[in-house]
């Protein structure tokens, strides 16, 4: 494009950030136009040939995320940023499905405008992706977190669900490996087909063959009928092979060939069996080390690491740990018939020290204990787990979270944290928290969608 002069499209309702934005991209050479609502975009765009349009979620008439599939299906070429001032793991998967080429979360940084920007207008898109199609989502509100590193993945989710490509998914124990291979089952053009789940280090070794691929009547004592297998089962869905890692180098040769060539035997059989499926596979151990271990084989990881997501461990997103606090919390007093709870401020400051060894999954059960447990209308330390209430190694800075590098974003912490906690305090409700924190409604209600806070009511 040397010599040619990009055009960018950039819509939001709000007049301050068309103008911040047509002011940077015009420094950097860009030529620009604005829209204020859906409906002027998807007219601009069938007048006129944009490179990028750069366009917020929430716009009146016809919001960002409908124009965006409007778009999508008529103008595939066209390369989208979303932008929003509310990230949700919801908005952010669809988008990223949809084929958005970057989600951006307000207030974003102008480095980083400009950045997405140039990678955009130079990058040609790869593929089509489909997008008639609405997707349920049963499982949205399981997904909790605004941390940078949860956003990044539910981009990632996004990106490879349409695909067909295995996927290994890496990570501690804990982390929700099985909840991301079901999203992206979900977000797959498989959603209708089976997603089959089999835990590859709970089944003995001698059994795990016919788990996989069945068995006929007779092939070894206790065969008295055929039975189906799990790979046979999942055809045209997908299938989620959890713990792969403990797959024996036996069995790891056969998933290799079935991987290849998409097709086996069962058990004592001679008859080959076809099927069409996806297979996701996920381990909390060191792959590559195994390899040089020699307990697994490197051709089968090459296979399966086609698309390799890190899960996070709850120690490096601990700006969730309220959120999944307070979502627990609401599951369980609803789940149990207790009434509803506050999360004490002590106990919040235990959830924040503890370094959870057992990552969400620890921390869920901490809560439902908190629930049964509990007989007070407050979460209290006492009422945790024993070994998170004893926990007595909390630092100041992990008490008081100012680990940012800049002031402003040391600021924009402790903000966070304030407006979150007078959230729990008051149940949710908005008028309250402004009070405590001594602000208006309107202001608060800016802060919790700059900073993304959930709604932590407990009604």
């Amino acid at each position: 494009m040397a010599g040619v002069k990009a055009k960018i499209l950039v819509a939001d309702d709000e007049e301050s950030v068309r103008g911040l934005l047509t002011r940077v991209l015009v420094k950097q050479g860009y030529l620009v136009e604005t829209a204020v609502n859906g409906e002027e975009v998807l007219n601009k765009v069938r007048e006129k040939e944009f490179q990028v349009l750069i366009m917020d979620i929430r716009m009146p008439k016809l919001d960002g995320m409908e124009a965006f599939k409007l778009l999508r299906r008529d103008h595939p070429a066209l390369n989208i940023i979303m932008m929003t001032a509310f990230s949700t793991a919801e908005t952010t998967l669809e988008a990223m499905r949809l084929g958005a080429f970057d989600y951006l979360t307000k207030p974003f940084d102008l480095a980083q405008i400009k950045a997405v920007i140039s990678k955009a207008v130079n990058s040609r898109m790869e593929e089509q992706l489909q997008t008639d199609e609405d997707v349920e989502k049963p499982w949205s509100n399981t997904f909790v977190g605004s941390s940078v590193q949860m956003l990044d993945l539910f981009k990632t989710i996004g990106r490879v669900a349409p695909s067909d490509s295995s996927v290994l998914i890496q990570g501690e124990s804990g982390t929700g490996k099985e909840l991301i291979a079901r999203t992206i089952h979900e977000y797959s053009n498989r959603k209708q087909a089976p997603f089959v789940s089999i835990n590859c280090g709970a089944v003995p070794e001698g059994v795990l063959e016919s788990e996989f691929f069945g068995h006929e009547k007779g092939a070894f004592t206790g065969a008295h009928a055929r039975k189906i297998g799990k790979f046979e089962f999942a055809d045209g869905g997908t299938i989620f092979l959890d713990e792969i890692g403990e797959m024996s180098p036996q069995l790891q040769v056969k998933l290799l060939r079935v991987l290849q060539e998409r097709q086996f035997e069962r058990v004592g059989g001679n008859e080959t069996v076809a099927v069409d499926i996806r297979v996701i596979a996920a381990t909390n151990k060191d792959l590559r080390k195994s390899i040089s271990e020699k307990s697994f084989r490197a051709d089968l990881y090459y296979r399966l690491n086609v698309v390799s997501i890190t899960v996070p461990s709850l120690r490096e997103r601990m700006d969730d740990i309220v959120l999944l606090a307070a979502y627990f919390r609401d599951k369980y007093c609803a789940k149990l018939g207790k009434q509803a709870r506050q999360i004490s401020q002590e106990a919040l400051v235990l959830l924040e020290c503890y370094p959870w060894p057992g990552n969400v999954r620890e921390l869920e059960n901490a809560i439902e204990h908190a629930i049964v447990m509990g007989k007070g209308g407050r979460i209290m330390p006492e009422d945790l787990p024993e070994e998170i209430a004893n926990y007595t190694e909390c630092t100041h800075d992990q008490a008081f979270p100012t680990q940012s590098t800049t002031l402003k974003e040391m600021v924009k912490a402790v903000e966070k944290t304030a407006i979150t906690q007078a959230l729990l305090q008051t149940r949710g409700n908005k008028l309250q928290a402004a009070k405590r924190l001594d602000i208006s409604r309107r202001a608060l209600q800016y802060k919790i969608e700059e900073y993304g806070i959930s709604d932590l009511g407990a009604e």
